[in-house]
């Protein structure tokens, strides 16, 4: 492979940098993250952010190099500033125990809200109060693969771009419009006015998920509201929306946790929508 300037010490002023990155404030300073693994720097280097690559520094092991050979190909394609690093450097960039070897640097990619609006979303997630980021990121994994149109996040929800959230969404991230720092009341005013039905996902909400497919009410565009991990969604934010919705529980279970009523309420809406497209 072709040579590439090698990082002996932690020390050096990029990979102190890097490192910072891990810091929330230092992110929000450099509009930069980090993306962690093969599956979200193959990702990364794909994905354009306007008219910027996205991938703006690749950090690898020899061996992680030679093993990822096209996703380091594919780093240079894409612009991207490809260092080979001592496993102690990759150790030290890495918010991980067992580092794969490969560390990319991303430009930030949000999305602004407006321009959700104006796609048209026909299925969207609101995150609202949501604090994990391991969360954060599996219920964005879950709407990509429901076939969401975008992911709105509140401005009391987690950072997406927390180096757990970029891992939990195993790449996601760089699939699908993400808009972020929107206030609740804000999200749920502008995609009604976008004409989508917003519900809220709460397990002591009034309506049922199944009377409303059973009804036929869950074909047209809608918005998932999903609150915090401990308390749900406060009053106030279950006022503003059309309906409040629960999952039924059929068994024993307590409850769901936040990201698997989120998979379940998703493909519920993905599925009205196909069935409904279906028919002449």
């Amino acid at each position: 492979m072709p040579s590439a300037p090698e990082l002996i010490s932690p020390r050096s002023t990029r990979v102190s940098a890097a490192r910072r990155l891990a810091k929330r404030n230092f992110r929000g300073k450099e509009r930069l993250f980090l993306a962690e693994g093969p599956q979200a720097v193959r990702e990364a280097a794909g994905h354009r952010g306007g008219t910027e690559p996205t991938l703006v520094e690749l950090f690898a092991t020899l061996d992680a190099a030679e093993r990822y050979a096209d996703i380091v190909g594919e780093a240079r394609d894409a612009g991207a500033r490809v260092h080979l690093a001592d496993e102690d450097v990759i150790a030290d960039i890495s918010t991980t125990v067992t580092p794969q070897g490969l560390v990319g640097i991303c430009r930030f990619l949000d999305t602004p809200f407006e321009e959700i609006l104006e796609a048209g979303p026909r299925l969207v997630a609101v995150l609202a109060h949501v604090r994990d980021p391991g969360n954060a990121g599996t219920v964005l994994r879950c709407a990509d693969a429901a076939g969401a149109d975008a992911v709105v996040l509140t401005d009391a929800s987690v950072d997406v771009y927390n180096p757990k959230a970029v891992r939990a969404s195993v790449g996601s991230l760089f699939h699908l419009p993400v808009a972020v720092g929107v206030p609740v009341a804000d999200a749920v005013a502008g995609l009604k006015g976008a004409g989508v039905r917003v519900l809220a996902a709460d397990g002591a909400g009034e309506h049922d998920l199944d009377d409303e497919l059973d009804r036929g009410t869950m074909s047209g565009p809608t918005a998932w509201v999903f609150g915090n991990e401990a308390w749900g969604l406060p009053e106030e934010t279950r006022a503003l929306t059309d309906a409040v919705v629960r999952v039924p529980i059929h068994g024993k279970a307590e409850s769901l946790n936040l990201a698997t009523a989120a998979a379940v309420c998703l493909y519920a809406s993905a599925r009205a929508q196909r069935t409904r497209g279906a028919r002449p």
